[in-house]
């Protein structure tokens, strides 16, 4: 700091009135109306001759000096509430964390740091003005980098600024302190400091103002080149604005400097009448504050570019990835799952117990894709076969859930409740959080695999992790473990042995139709909505099954789309007798979920409804879900089966006098399904209803009664109720 001789009272010189000191200090040189003229003075000043600087470790230290120099206002630096063996203990901790930065660092900078103190501090006592000054620095530091002259004018002020706080805090304890104080003229500070107190917190704001503007700059130069360039936008936008950014911000270091050396020697009646100085360092800080809040949205802009540059660069690799031949599997289990060793990334849903990917390693993977809205019947009903494979050796599989969801709009309570809600139904792997799934999957999944909203299980083979299906979850839900290892191969093997069949159909959903075909009855499975039919229906079929004399048996397998009026639908029919029912709820949701999986697993095999026989029976079932009329499917053993709609099925019922004899003579399905072809029409209505699977749906579907190709709708349905 500047010193001033102590010379007798006498001979002491005249001070400025208040006026004369205002008058000697600058008025603004530029404003925001002619930045650009500025920008071309500050820009003739900056010459980098390619000097690297460790401005990290300078800006440490000088944020040290900050801290300790005013840590809680001025009251507690002039009445010691500072705790000083805490103090203690952090000057060891920075005297360890510096001595690296004397090792060359800071040493070779000393000189340069001097200077520029110089500037400062005989500058400001001169009465230089700030602009002046400001220039004077830029020029001596030509050769450095933005961010460099930056932190080396901070350090040149930190110097000045904490002797000026340590003199002030040891001043009542120390002599020499006391003496220093005394030939710089301070007892007058720490007699009046109730009424210095806005000036100082005025500097002390613009101080935090100035390291954000600092430490924003210091983070442009920390962008990663092999991302972001500096010749194109948005880097090459945002560093036209930097110039400009330190020439205000060393103006605000310099009238902090000066706002020290004119309080030295000064009376209290002359600090009182300076107050305007506090409008300066408040008007100061708000324009640094808008350049930080300029500064922050152009690196935000920057870090949106790098972070789309990488996810443009991560899709890339997967896609390299799965098209070329890997040593093992998990390579490309890493890109898919976490690619990171920082954590473990897995997670046993129901257990909560955390895994690294490497239990992976060998086994098949099945990826399983859904959003935040997966019903908890699909989790139920995929956890008794997971739960069931873990008891036998030859599955060698693992589930792991991909929470596909798009977090660039943020991410809500709402969304962690229901994410964990999920993650603790599943006993298998599930990703630990939404947030260490990288983007580019997201973008893969749904670009590469087409997933959209419906729930996929994609395979991935233990040896080179390649995809081996691409959507099994239509073999689990028509197969269970049958299907292992979920293949394309394993799926086409499947069909190879299976037909319409009633096991096929209904594949011991409950334990009454199991108990039925191995007893060789006669089995009725129907459903709609209209209770009044379903009423009359079961009374004509009891009445027409008691005159043949056969044992029927009937079941209601509800409707996929309505569950709460299918359970008053069960509890109608149980209360009044009529039949039997899926009472599980998740039944008659796996029943619908099972038939509609046929059609979508034949699609994947590439096969037709006018060449498959179980497909053209599958989309007349599907069709009966879809309309709001009842239907009955009446079959016995395997492969004798009947089925229409509740028009066709009431008519036969109470024609049954007309095709009695051919019953007793065919037999009763066959009979049954010979006046069924009688009874049709051309004139019909099919209604076909099939959940949008992108990448799956046929551009032409052929009814499959009259086999004329159906009309095309768009349906939109928020939920299954």
């Amino acid at each position: 700091m500047a010193s001033r001789a102590l010379v007798p009272a006498a001979a002491a010189p005249v001070r400025p009135t208040h006026q004369q000191a205002m008058a000697r200090r600058e008025r603004p040189v530029f404003s925001m109306s002619n930045d650009h003229a500025m920008s071309k003075k500050i820009l003739d000043t900056h010459n980098p001759d390619g000097r690297d600087v460790d401005v990290n470790i300078i800006l440490h230290i000088v944020e040290e000096i900050f801290q300790h120099s005013y840590p809680a206002g001025i009251d507690g630096v002039l009445h010691g509430t500072h705790d000083h063996h805490e103090a203690n203990i952090e000057a060891l901790k920075l005297e360890e964390k510096a001595s690296l930065a004397f090792d060359g660092i800071v040493e070779g900078l000393a000189y340069v740091i001097h200077k520029v103190s110089c500037e400062l501090t005989c500058k400001c006592s001169g009465g230089g003005d700030t602009h002046s000054t400001t220039m004077s620095i830029l020029a001596m530091l030509s050769g450095y980098q933005w961010d460099a002259k930056l932190v080396l004018s901070l350090a040149a002020f930190a110097i000045a600024y904490g002797e000026f706080w340590l003199v002030v805090q040891m001043f009542s304890s120390h002599p020499l302190a006391k003496a220093v104080a005394l030939l710089k003229q301070l007892p007058d500070i720490t007699e009046h400091h109730g009424s210095l107190r806005s000036r100082f917190d005025a500097v002390n704001e613009l101080i935090k103002a100035i390291l954000e503007v600092t430490k924003l700059i210091m983070e442009f130069k920390k962008l990663p080149s092999q991302n972001i360039s500096e010749d194109q936008p948005p880097l090459s936008v945002a560093i036209t604005h930097i110039p400009t950014a330190v020439y205000w911000t060393i103006k605000s270091i310099v009238a902090c400097a000066s706002q020290l050396t004119t309080l030295l020697g000064m009376s209290y009646e002359m600090i009182v009448a300076t107050t305007a100085d506090t409008w300066e360092m408040s008007s100061s800080t708000h324009k640094l504050r808008n350049i930080s809040d300029h500064l922050r949205a152009e690196l935000d802009r920057c870090y949106q570019h790098i972070q789309e540059k990488m996810h443009v660069e991560y899709y890339k690799m997967l896609v390299h990835l799965f098209e070329t031949t890997q040593f093992d599997n998990m390579k490309i289990n890493r890109a898919m799952i976490y690619i990171k060793d920082d954590l473990l990334p897995l997670e046993i849903g129901t257990t909560h117990t955390r895994a690294n990917i490497e239990v992976l390693r060998r086994k098949t993977v099945l990826l399983l894709l859904s959003d935040l809205d997966a019903s908890p019947e699909e989790i139920l009903v995929l956890s008794q076969f997971y739960i069931d494979s873990r008891s036998r050796p030859e599955f060698q599989y693992e589930i792991v859930w991909l929470p596909i969801v798009d977090r660039s709009k943020g991410w809500s309570e709402e969304q962690e409740h229901k994410f964990k809600e999920l993650q603790a139904l599943m006993p298998w792997y599930t990703l630990h959080h939404p947030s260490l799934l990288e983007p580019a999957i997201v973008k893969f999944v749904k670009e590469r695999w087409h997933f959209s909203k419906k729930m996929m299980l994609v395979t991935l083979d233990p040896q080179q992790g390649k995809v081996a299906c691409p959507n099994a979850i239509h073999m689990a839900w028509i197969w269970g473990n049958l299907a292992y290892p979920f293949t394309i191969s394993k799926q086409e093997a499947l069909w190879s042995v299976e037909s319409w069949r009633l096991e096929l159909v209904v594949d011991g959903i409950d334990q009454n139709l199991i108990e039925w075909m191995t007893t060789g009855r006669f089995i009725c499975l129907y459903g709609g909505e209209d209770i009044e039919w379903i009423r009359s229906f079961t009374k004509s079929a009891r009445s027409v099954a008691q005159r043949a004399g056969i044992d029927l048996q009937m079941m209601y397998v509800g409707k996929s789309n309505n569950k709460e009026r299918v359970r008053r639908i069960n509890s109608m029919i149980t209360a009044e007798n009529l039949s039997y029912c899926l009472m599980d709820l998740t039944s008659v949701w796996y029943f619908w979920t099972r038939i509609e999986s046929m059609f979508y697993s034949k699609m994947q095999l590439g096969k037709t409804i006018q060449e498959d026989k179980i497909m053209q029976e599958v989309l007349t079932m599907l069709s009966f879900d879809g309309s709001d009329q009842g239907w009955a499917l009446i079959s016995r053993g395997s492969f004798e089966m009947a089925r229409g709609k509740s028009q066709i099925i009431t008519k036969t019922l109470d024609d049954y006098t007309v095709w009695e004899q051919d019953a007793r003579e065919k037999g009763f399905v066959p009979a049954l399904i010979d006046y069924f072809l009688q009874l049709h029409t051309p004139q019909h209505c099919n209604r076909l209803i099939l959940p949008g699977l992108d990448g799956d749906i046929p551009e032409m579907i052929v009814c499959a009664e009259c086999g004329r190709p159906m009309e095309r709708f768009f349906m939109y349905r928020c939920c299954t109720d």
